[in-house]
């Protein structure tokens, strides 16, 4: 059965270009224009990947992420920005957008995106597996995996399946250094075609709910010109 994709895009003219090379790709495609218009063919196409515009009349595309990951934490969602600038790719990321594309984009960037989504939605093909949904714990941060929630100092925080990935690989290797390439292989996919920007405005977001100031992290730390390492007292 082809993978169906739901593009969300409000240019008639763009919307159908991409129909029509995503089914030359090989895809299914459905189209929305509009925000509440893709939510409606959200829940009954059921697709297995959004491609989603953030400037939509009647929603805009960041409530429609918002509302997509109340109702399902994995399904990819790539969006679409005009501006480029770092508050949009920060804004869609916080919602749980898996990625993001700049326009104007090239036909071999925008389908390279499209199949790095589906190969990282098949690495966690086993995140679901028995034992993955057990509660993880540091420091004062737990996480509950069944309700996306992370809970620190009296307060909630939703979580987004990138991030939590991020968390527990992180959890892991406690106090090792974890390079870029590394955490991009692990959490994104070997095959990953993005930059590494894109890794650090999630540890960014990650930041905001497990650290008491994130200018000034205690626990997940920068290794300038490596990566990342977390570390942390035991829950």
């Amino acid at each position: 059965m082809k993978q169906r994709i739901l593009i969300v895009e409000d240019e008639s003219p763009l919307a159908a270009g991409l129909s029509d090379l995503l089914r030359g790709e090989g895809y299914d495609a459905v189209t929305a224009a509009d925000g509440r218009q893709a939510l409606e063919l959200f829940r009954r196409e059921k697709p297995d990947l959004v491609l989603l515009d953030v400037m939509l009349p009647e929603k805009s595309g960041y409530e429609v992420c918002r509302d997509i990951r109340r109702e399902d934490p994995r399904t990819p969602i790539l969006m679409l920005t005009a501006k480029g600038e770092e508050v949009d790719r920060i804004a869609g990321l916080e919602l749980g957008a898996d990625d993001y594309i700049v326009k104007p984009f090239g036909v071999g960037e925008l389908v390279a995106r499209i199949r790095a989504a589906f190969r990282r939605l098949r690495a966690a093909g086993g995140e679901h597996e028995e034992g993955s949904l057990e509660e993880l714990a540091f420091a004062d941060v737990r996480v509950d995996p069944r309700r996306m929630e992370l809970h620190r100092g009296g307060r909630r925080y939703p979580i987004t399946r990138r991030e939590l990935a991020l968390l527990r690989l992180f959890l892991s290797r406690r106090g090792e250094v974890l390079d870029r390439n590394t955490l991009l292989d692990r959490v994104w996919g070997v095959r990953y075609e993005g930059t590494t920007r894109t890794l650090d405005q999630h540890v960014a977001q990650l930041r905001k709910k497990i650290e008491e100031d994130p200018s000034r992290p205690r626990h997940l730390l920068t290794v300038y010109g490596v990566g990342y390492r977390l570390e942390g007292g035991e829950a």
